[in-house]
């Protein structure tokens, strides 16, 4: 087990949370997605409002490194990424779920992640906030979760440093990884009751106006 936790900060009176759950598995229903729900579930019993998305339903390209998000922070490929980037900017809490494939991230929530380079060029490129009006906004946060059929020490590290970036550059801090290894076979998360229950609680702590 493999779990990561960074500090409880309060946040602004009168402000509704939002919490979306990004599942990037092939997998409908595999591991890390099982793992998502159960954290969105902590999510909603904590009051939060929960929204789940699954990356298979969208069509859209790798990043074609143009450089066309240089000119005004907008991605200039007209494709179902469009609609996720409406969502990304739409809430201030997002757990990203997604296995390990080849002792990486899946193909596709790298993907996913290399078009934020939207952000990216916004930031250091623009010199602008990726987030306008923060004041109105609670603060935005981000949860990794992840399983892996391997063992293999330090095995979650290069995914964990792509989900900082993704976290980074989408202005929410980092509220840790929930990464379990040895979890392969469809489903065989189902019985680590102890990992449904872990994310639980994270969801929970995530979706809690104190988080």
């Amino acid at each position: 087990m493999h779990v990561k936790n960074s500090e409880v900060t309060e946040l602004p009176d009168g402000q509704k949370i939002h919490c979306l759950g990004i599942s990037t598995s092939p997998r409908r229903n595999g591991n890390t997605s099982i793992l998502l729900q159960r954290a969105l579930e902590g999510a909603s019993a904590a009051g939060a409002e929960t929204e789940l998305i699954y990356l298979n339903d969208y069509r859209f390209s790798p990043c074609l490194a143009c450089d066309g998000c240089f000119k005004e922070g907008r991605c200039v490929v007209k494709d179902d990424m469009q609609l996720i980037y409406e969502k990304l900017l739409g809430t201030n809490r997002i757990i990203l779920a997604a296995p390990i494939f080849s002792m990486g991230m899946c193909a596709q929530a790298k993907a996913m992640i290399d078009r934020t380079q939207r952000f990216w060029s916004t930031k250091y490129i623009l010199k602008r906030d990726v987030i306008v009006d923060k004041e109105k906004r609670p603060t935005r946060k981000g949860m990794f979760i992840s399983a892996a059929g391997s063992d293999r020490e330090s095995i979650f590290d290069g995914s964990e440093r792509v989900a900082k970036y993704f976290f980074l550059m989408l202005e929410a801090e980092y509220a840790g990884c929930y990464c379990y290894p040895s979890i392969d076979k469809k489903g065989a998360v189902l019985e680590h009751p102890e990992a449904l229950e872990e994310v639980h609680g994270a969801g929970f702590a995530l979706g809690r106006p104190q988080a």
